[in-house]
């Protein structure tokens, strides 16, 4: 049986609810990743996705069209455009499970969480191809 320990992705990062967008940008940009958790006081309290963010700002941004108010959308807050309460599971869930969770949920990710709620790790579909291709 293979566990979620074995496969989710340790090396997470992490914002804050009132961490401005423009904090969110810069992570994106220089990470190659696609998900961030939302923490306070390290209790998960949210994810973010890149595409969270895309939806968020203007598309007008660095573009000359760009306006004032295209450039204010940088200054929103993440628990403006996060998504709440998501769906966890703890390392020792079976990866079937997070499986069948992000198929029947249509999410990309599941925060790994601690008996404290505390982010430990994270999986997404990657982590399940990357597993699979890993078992051929």
């Amino acid at each position: 049986m293979l566990y979620v320990r074995q496969i989710m992705t340790e090396k997470i990062v992490t914002v804050e609810m009132d961490d401005k967008l423009t904090v969110v940008r810069e992570i994106f940009d220089h990470l190659k990743l696609h998900h961030l958790l939302v923490v306070e006081n390290n209790k998960l309290f949210g994810v973010l996705s890149d595409r969270d963010l895309l939806r968020a700002l203007s598309p007008n941004l660095g573009k000359l069209s760009e306006t004032a108010k295209d450039a204010e959308t940088l200054q929103k807050r993440v628990h403006q455009i996060m998504t709440r309460k998501p769906i966890t599971l703890t390392p020792d869930a079976v990866v079937t499970d997070a499986v069948n969770l992000l198929i029947t949920r249509n999410i990309s990710c599941i925060p790994i969480v601690d008996e404290q709620f505390c982010p430990v790790g994270i999986i997404s579909w990657r982590d399940v191809m990357k597993a699979l291709v890993a078992k051929r």
